[in-house]
């Protein structure tokens, strides 16, 4: 039997993760064994805990208890505490997640004690090495023993970078492996979008009806750290909402919340808009019936782009570039920054637009195809 460490430490891995660790439990119980580390890189309770309990994921069997800091800081805390962790006690492997430092701070750990790493995710690119998750990613792809791409484009990404043509070969004789295995996160919405609509009441407690409504969620620092970025953001959407008198509703991240507590000169009369719904976060299940009820989306997520690609829900890209550029390619969604003008230009097109929605992410069973891999590597 193989012993894995999974790494997760924000919002988007927990939920990532919870493929994985089901998928083992119901169909490799016999072959896996997984212990789970938290970092802690998200510590609230609305930004970590809550996704633990809804989605039916066991305790963590260490959490390092790390929460917020700089960069190098909190990299270098997590980096130490799961050295400690792989000294402790044997593991075959290690699975991380995306590109969080969270998975920076594994990949490093594992890799200098000669733990194969097998990162899910792997291939993305924004090619804005001003996004601290580009070097994340990019660094965890090097140290890699398996590189599981979640869709083809990711997959060319790393044949031009060289990845295909040279093999490193690992303490224990393998070589880097490319594997396009779908993406977990499609396993996750099929899965979960039915219980959530068991489950969840969120558009009956709103009282929204479906699709007559705007769902807009933003928490990236390159739009949080900046309050007039975020300012024609919220323009942008209040003007929207009131020529299609729609409302939009914002689940409004700490980190947002903060700068607009601080700003509240700048964005007092912004949000008096009678339009504007603003809550606190919220769990897994309720932004996927948000997503799937919404006449459209607007985000700096990745992890909200591809969702509201799986309902079937167009989208307005609060970013200049995008890892996920398939989304954009089929007229899914338009990038358009902070810039107020190119907002609203987006919305009106995507508003106006017959969309098609292929199967771009794989069929669904992306954990099942990583864990046989896994289980394939010697």
């Amino acid at each position: 039997m193989k012993k894995l460490l999974t790494i997760i430490g924000a919002r988007p891995q927990i939920i990532k993760a919870a493929a994985l660790s089901h998928t083992i439990r119901e169909k490799f119980s016999s072959q896996i064994q997984e212990k789970i580390l938290h970092t802690g890189q998200h510590y609230d309770n609305n930004m970590s805990q809550v996704f633990f309990d809804e989605l039916d994921l066991p305790t963590p069997d260490y959490n390092l208890g790390v929460g917020s800091g700089s960069h190098g800081h909190q990299t270098a805390m997590m980096i130490e505490g799961i050295e400690k962790v792989l000294m402790t006690e044997h593991f075959d492997g290690i699975v991380l997640y995306g590109d969080t430092n969270s998975t920076l701070a594994g990949a490093v750990a594992a890799s200098k004690l000669h733990i194969p790493i097998f990162h899910v995710e792997a291939g993305l690119r924004s090619y804005n090495m001003s996004m601290p998750e580009e070097v994340n990613r990019m660094v965890c792809d090097q140290l890699s023993s398996i590189l599981f791409a979640p869709t083809q484009t990711a997959v060319n990404n790393l044949i031009k970078e060289g990845f295909e043509t040279i093999h490193p070969t690992f303490k224990d004789g393998t070589t880097r492996k490319i594997c396009l295995s779908g993406d977990v996160m499609y396993d996750n919405a099929q899965r979960f979008a039915k219980i959530a609509e068991q489950r969840c009441d969120i558009t009956k407690r709103l009282k929204l009806e479906a699709k007559q409504f705007i769902l807009a969620t933003i928490h990236r620092p390159s739009n949080t750290d900046d309050s007039s970025k975020l300012a024609l953001i919220f323009k942008a959407l209040a003007n929207i909402a009131s020529q299609e008198k729609a409302q939009v509703i914002i689940p409004l991240h700490p980190r947002t919340a903060k700068l607009i507590d601080q700003e509240k000169a700048i964005f007092g009369n912004i949000l008096s808009s009678p339009y504007f719904r603003i809550i606190p976060p919220v769990s897994f299940l309720e932004i996927l019936m948000l997503e799937k009820n919404a006449k459209l989306v607007m985000t700096d997520s990745g992890g909200v782009q591809k969702e509201a690609f799986f309902f079937e829900t167009p989208t307005v890209i609060l970013r200049e570039e995008t890892e996920w550029v398939e989304i954009v390619e089929h007229g899914a969604g338009i990038l358009a920054g902070a810039d107020y003008c190119k907002i609203v230009d987006a919305y009106h097109k995507l508003a106006n637009s017959t969309i098609k929605y292929p199967p771009l992410f794989g069929n669904g069973h992306a954990a099942e195809t990583i864990i046989k891999s896994i289980i394939a590597h010697e």
